[in-house]
């Protein structure tokens, strides 16, 4: 009972509070709890792969023994016996290291054909043979004279390659046997052409050797030795060196190449336009070069910036000059392998030759004045690529600034010499110098029509300015030529070139005693352009053992090379080829 009451009492206290609090008024207010978002990443829940248990009762797992019980099954199957299949390949080519080819034609026209290569001991190192022969002993009707005329020469060299680096060296000795044979049939008496020593002999022994380094800033280095004379009593000595250095700056690779190069002889026998043969000439120049120039190369273009700087001295006049080059290239591809274009400006001191005039034209006169050609400056400007895969083209326009260009005059006809030398009658060759500007077109295309079948055009117009307003003598406006490479199967094979050479001209002079060369009574001649063709067709008997034919100047035209020079008609030569192992 006293429970109860207590419980009445408090609930009756509760009621009374709870009035007493409504009536009561304490207002409101607005709070904002600001906090930073600061989310985390709870840890996944992984079920484990193998779970524990926990199990009052825990089962134990119970071995099982397996046991095979074998029963024979009788088969009559046999395995049939299989072999790889195996991919065929083809044996690879025999090389030989030599070669040997003879030919004989009419014009009792003789060619031999010799090279031999040797590895010595276990490197890459070869000693190399070679020689080889022309010649011919036949007449052309237009001339009196001999016409005979043949070349021997004969190269030994030896070279090595190294991982780093690869030398060699080379010997070599050469004969050439010409006739100034330059004369119209009736010219002169035939007491007169029984006379003439029409006969020129040139001799050449030369050294030279060269050497390329891979991975160092010295890159290459070539040297030269050459001494050249002939019958009349001529001589000049040739001593050349080249070096080549690559140095980096920053990102740019420069590279510096200098030569020092000596010409220098004599000539027993005076000028032509001269009427006494009273004396000789004595030539000698100095050149020493430094070339240095930076390559850029950026995306897709390639600029070489360099300059050339020469110095020449005539050792015989004792002064010399100081002279400074263009040397500026540069190519970008427009698209890729298709179209690439590419120019320059370029300029160099030539040094000329007596030995390099006898292979531009073997009928000039011991006589000649060498001086180097100043090739002021060549600007160019051309686009070239490979539009198919089987096309290339190249087209070029040049125009080119040169002081003193050696160019071919026939010496004028000078029967007051007594001098019993026979290149005085108008049948030999001077070297006239000029200066020239020319303005140049070159156009190129090359076909491979099949791996088996190659053919290309290339054609050349010149437009020649000269100082002294003459002809640019002997040189032609327009030249072309076209060639071909024809494997038709393994065992026949052809080739073809044909070029044709545009008119030209020369100046006919008769020499006067007392009066100057310019006032010679002379007249300008005009050379007609000629056109040549000639083949080759070739049988291989095996892999040694091969025949061939060669055919020249198939049109058969007795066309004039240099003025009165006229060549042979049609030649044909046959001939045999074999290789062996020595």
């Amino acid at each position: 009972m006293r429970n109860k009451w207590v419980i009445a009492l408090l609930w009756s206290a509760m009621v009374t509070l709870g009035m007493a609090q409504e009536k009561e008024d304490i207002g409101t207010e607005e709070v904002t709890v600001v906090k930073p978002y600061a989310p985390t990443v709870s840890d996944a829940f992984k079920i484990k792969s193998l779970p524990v248990i926990n199990d009052t009762i825990a089962l134990q797992k119970k071995k099982v023994k397996y046991t095979i019980f074998s029963v024979p099954v009788a088969s009559t199957f046999t395995p049939a016996k299989a072999k790889a299949a195996k991919v065929e390949k083809l044996p690879p080519p025999i090389l030989y290291n030599t070669y040997a080819s003879v030919g004989l034609g009419n014009f009792n026209n003789a060619l031999v054909d010799f090279y031999s290569s040797r590895e010595v001991g276990r490197d890459e190192d070869l000693f190399d043979v070679g020689f080889t022969h022309f010649s011919s002993r036949g007449d052309i009707d237009s001339t009196p004279l001999d016409t005979d005329f043949y070349d021997s020469k004969v190269d030994v060299s030896y070279s090595q390659k190294a991982r780093d680096y690869n030398w060699r060296a080379a010997l070599g000795a050469q004969h050439q046997l010409y006739h100034w044979y330059g004369l119209e049939s009736g010219a002169f008496t035939e007491g007169q052409i029984a006379g003439i020593n029409e006969r020129q002999n040139y001799f050449n022994v030369q050294a030279d050797a060269s050497i390329h380094v891979e991975d160092s800033f010295f890159k290459n280095a070539s040297v030269l030795a050459r001494h050249f004379w002939d019958a009349t009593s001529s001589a000049e000595n040739r001593a050349k060196l080249e070096l080549g250095v690559e140095v980096p700056i920053t990102t740019e690779m420069v590279d510096i190449n200098a030569k020092v190069d000596y010409v220098g002889g004599s000539f027993q026998n005076a000028d032509l336009n001269l009427t006494e043969n009273t004396m000789g000439r004595e030539y000698g120049h100095v050149q020493v070069g430094v070339n240095p120039s930076i390559v850029i190369l950026r995306d897709g273009l390639k600029i070489n910036l360099g300059a050339n700087f020469v110095y020449g001295r005539d050792v015989e006049a004792r002064e010399g000059n100081f002279f400074i080059y263009p040397a500026v290239t540069a190519s970008y591809r427009l698209l890729d392998d298709q179209v690439i274009a590419f120019g320059g400006l370029e300029g160099d001191l030539e040094q000329n030759s007596y030995h390099g005039f006898v292979g531009d034209n073997p009928f000039v006169s011991p006589t000649l004045f060498i001086q180097p050609t100043d090739r002021q400056y060549e600007g160019y400007l051309g686009i070239k690529g490979q539009l198919w895969s089987n096309l290339g083209y190249k087209l070029r326009a040049s125009y080119n600034a040169e002081n003193r260009r050696p160019l071919f005059l026939l010496n004028p006809v000078n029967t007051a010499r007594t001098d019993a030398q026979g290149y005085t009658i108008g049948n030999s060759f001077q070297v006239f110098y000029d200066d020239i500007k020319t303005l140049g077109v070159f156009a190129e295309i090359n076909v491979d029509i099949n791996r088996n079948f190659t053919l290309g055009l290339n054609g050349q117009y010149n437009n020649y300015n000269t100082e002294t307003n003459n002809p640019a003598w002997n040189l032609p406006e327009v030249e072309a030529n076209l060639f071909m490479d024809y494997q038709i199967n393994k065992q026949w094979y052809a080739r073809a070139n044909f070029f044709f050479v545009g008119e030209r001209q020369d100046l006919l002079a008769t020499a006067q005693p007392n009066v100057p060369a310019n006032l010679f009574p002379s007249e300008i001649v005009d050379l007609e352009g000629f056109f040549d063709a000639n083949f080759q067709l070739g049988y291989n008997l095996n892999e040694q053992l091969s025949v061939f034919a060669r055919f020249s100047n198939i049109a058969n035209t007795n066309y004039q090379q240099w003025y009165n020079f006229r060549v042979q008609g049609f030649q044909a030569l046959a001939g045999v080829s074999y290789k062996f192992d020595m």
